[in-house]
């Protein structure tokens, strides 16, 4: 995808399709060199094959379970010697309805997948390289930790917690490593297909950029915070919404 060398190596987590795969494309083409997780082998082979051997690898497995975080982050110390960004992407939202009925074991899911995994590779991202050598973590978070996100609660607490946890390591991890958060509004992936799907014109008129997002959108807004082109930024979370939150203003 391009013969630009950054000599920078990033992790990203949740990576073979959708706004994971978009971050990893932005990235190896501004010459990073890039690492994907993901819970099946066969779509990470293929966006491996996409982003091109020579500047990707991957790892499968499920993103809250400890032993898959040490082994990503041993591959890619094995792999390029050194990990320079985390991504924090990998996520689930396997329940709709109201908070008021949500089953208490699937919270605990989104939890352990959307936040406590996010944790547990910035732990060994830094204790492998980032303590030693600097480096950025951005967390993928969504508008729906900025504001009430009905049907999906316990989507929308977790990606509250994503930010809460932005913020915690952004202070601690200072000066030597960056931390920030992007809060998505709906972006065109299968993941959240169901926000759209079949009605994709009543649900872009909402957006005063008069679109839903695209991978794109925030493959961009990632590869700015983990640039030096960002280099006094931390701590913050950049929403991308395509305007949506201007229309809660009052007409």
């Amino acid at each position: 995808m391009s013969s630009k060398d950054s000599g920078r190596v990033a992790l990203v987590t949740g990576a073979s399709r959708g706004i994971g795969y978009g971050i990893a494309r932005a990235l190896v083409a501004r010459g990073d060199r890039v690492c994907l997780t993901g819970r099946n082998e066969e779509p990470l082979k293929e966006a491996v094959a996409e982003l091109g051997a020579d500047r990707a690898t991957y790892v499968a497995g499920k993103a809250h379970d400890e032993e898959h975080q040490a082994r990503a982050v041993e591959h890619v110390i094995s792999e390029y010697g050194r990990v320079d960004h985390l991504v924090n992407n990998a996520g689930t939202n396997p329940v709709f309805g109201p908070i008021a009925d949500a089953d208490l074991g699937v919270a605990r899911k989104v939890f352990e997948t959307n936040v406590i995994s996010a944790l547990g590779f910035a732990q060994k991202t830094w204790a492998a390289w980032q303590r030693d050598n600097g480096g950025t973590i951005v967390n993928v978070a969504s508008v729906a930790g900025i504001s009430a996100s009905p049907f999906v609660g316990p989507y929308g607490i977790s990606k509250a917690a994503m930010i809460n946890l932005t913020l915690q390591l952004a202070h601690e991890m200072a000066p030597g490593v960056r931390v920030n958060a992007i809060a998505p509004a709906v972006v065109k992936t299968k993941f959240a297909a169901a926000l759209y799907e079949g009605r994709e014109e009543e649900a872009q008129n909402g957006y005063p950029l008069g679109r839903l997002g695209v991978p794109q959108d925030i493959g961009g807004a990632v590869a700015f915070l983990t640039s030096e082109d960002s280099g006094w930024i931390t701590g913050q979370t950049l929403v991308i919404d395509g305007g949506l939150f201007l229309n809660a203003g009052v007409a």
